[in-house]
């Protein structure tokens, strides 16, 4: 999916910007912009393969959103740190450091035997995304020195950002069905290596002046939280625990208390992970969560018609990433319109028209059967939530930025990009639950007996997407609220640049 996910540095925050143009600048963009489009790639590409890396490795349907869950928890849960080291030991040394460590991971990932091998170089790739990520945008902020070179610069990267993810949808397709869902993974091999020798000589490097200190503690409890709840999910799907089990309930208490160690202690510190000056304004408070929220229905979403049109209808790797071709696009062509509007009729019309509209396409997609066609379910719906999506992410990746100081400014977007991927991690562990526990149900509801699983199986599959896509209309509508009752800024209250959004 796209929006989106990055930590960005932005322009007027560093004294870098008072250095000399760099002549190698464009160069250092074309890098810049090779990197990001892998780590949007990878994440589309990785979709398409899904139904058969779990074939392949015999993943069961509680686990498989772990392909997914462990590289955004990661990503997610160290974007804050990531920005931090890459400011502190130098965007440049950070940069290459993150492409041949994701160059390494996506290997590992490639050559993964089993699941479990599979899982953990998912998140080492998030690992080191979250390290790549806020490098990249920093480098272009302190690269481009002149507001109008700079708002190119950043309108290059944003145009990756969108157009990137319907890129990775065809190349999946492509390497899954002519070659294989390992080479989903590996193709990011010698892109990483390539980029990183070539940023040797191209990039500059740079350093953030003043305190350098790392919240390591903080870092920790959100981290430690976040897995103790999205493993605490999981628990609940696999077939003889559910969600009163012991240890699922012991999960879900550990990680309440983890992150609520985590507020208390950054509410102490004096240098924190995250100032929470930044999260307690009420309308960059509401971005965060309608971010949050967005991204939990729309990474789900992604994963649940995945499966239906591989799984249900039948479609090859391929015909699949053409099937979400239509989504990607109405996000590049809305979004124009969308920053048209912003500054003429104000944030809060266009968050609650696109959340109504995706809340529409969400619920649309509960009309899905065994045997409907994509062109009168799938393909409406599609339309219908990728424009509601592009009206919600350009205001609230503006509104996100409302009232910031320059000093905050940097890590209010990386909240926002982090906030995004927490939701994603969550909500594709809490729907999958949800889906699984509904497939379960149904089998043992349908079945007469053991021979008649294949025959219900087909309906039992479409009866947890159902139940998938009506909840994710549940989140699209929480965020619906949230942002009817939180966002108060006006037109004239938004910043001239947004939050960079991946």
């Amino acid at each position: 999916m796209t929006t989106t996910s990055d930590m960005a540095a932005v322009p007027g925050q560093h004294s870098e910007a008072e250095a000399p143009p760099d002549p190698k600048r464009w160069l250092a963009l074309a890098v810049v912009a090779i990197a990001q489009l892998m780590v949007v790639l990878d994440a589309s590409i990785v979709n398409i393969a899904l139904p058969s890396a779990r074939d392949d490795l015999g993943i069961s349907d509680a686990n498989v959103q772990w392909v997914i869950t462990a590289y955004t928890l990661a990503f997610g849960g160290l974007l804050l740190l990531g920005g931090r080291i890459a400011d502190f030991t130098g965007r440049k040394r950070a940069f290459v450091i993150g492409l041949l460590g994701f160059a390494g991971a996506s290997a590992l990932g490639g050559f993964a035997p089993n699941q479990e091998l599979l899982f953990a170089a998912r998140a080492l790739q998030g690992a080191f995304g979250a390290l790549l990520a806020p490098a990249a945008l920093s480098i272009i902020t302190v690269t481009f020195t002149e507001p109008k070179e700079r708002a190119r610069a950043f309108g290059v990267f944003g145009a990756i950002a969108g157009g990137g993810a319907a890129i990775g949808l065809i190349l999946g397709g492509v390497l899954t069905e002519y070659a294989s869902w390992r080479w989903c993974l590996g193709v990011n091999v010698p892109i990483a290596i390539a980029t990183a020798l070539a940023a040797i000589p191209l990039v500059r490097e740079s350093r953030a002046p003043g305190d350098r200190r790392y919240d390591i503690p903080g870092t920790v409890l959100a981290t430690a939280g976040l897995v103790a709840l999205v493993y605490g999910f999981t628990r609940a799907a696999e077939p003889g625990v559910g969600w009163s089990a012991p240890s699922t309930i012991a999960l879900l208490v550990a990680s309440v208390a983890l992150l609520a160690g985590f507020v208390a202690y950054e509410a102490r510190t004096s240098h924190p992970l995250l100032p929470l000056r930044i999260v307690l304004d009420r309308n960059r408070g509401g971005s965060y969560v309608i971010f949050l929220l967005v991204g939990a229905a729309m990474f789900a979403m992604f994963l649940f018609l995945t499966f239906y049109l591989q799984q249900t209808l039948g479609y090859s790797p391929l015909k699949s990433g053409f099937a979400f071709l239509p989504f990607s696009l109405g996000i590049i062509v809305t979004a124009g319109v969308a920053a048209q509007l912003l500054p003429k009729v104000g944030p809060r019309p266009l968050m609650l028209t696109g959340l109504v509209m995706g809340t529409i396409g969400m619920l649309w997609l509960t009309q899905i059967t065994p045997d409907t066609s994509y062109w009168t379910h799938v393909l409406p719906s599609e339309l219908v939530m990728s424009v509601g999506m592009a009206l919600v992410f350009i205001p609230t990746s503006s509104t996100a930025l409302v009232g910031v100081g320059g000093h905050d400014a940097g890590i209010a977007s990386a909240v926002l990009n982090t906030s995004q991927q927490i939701g994603g991690a969550l909500g594709t562990a809490l729907l999958n639950t949800l889906y699984a526990s509904a497939v379960t149900a149904y089998i043992t509801d349908n079945a007469a007996s053991p021979a008649d699983i294949a025959r219900v199986q087909p309906d039992a599959l479409v009866h947890g997407y159902h139940v998938a896509f009506v909840w994710g209309a549940v989140l699209l509508v929480a965020g619906l609220i949230t942002a009817a009752v939180a966002i108060r800024a006006a037109r004239h209250d938004m910043p001239a640049e947004a939050a960079v959004a991946v």
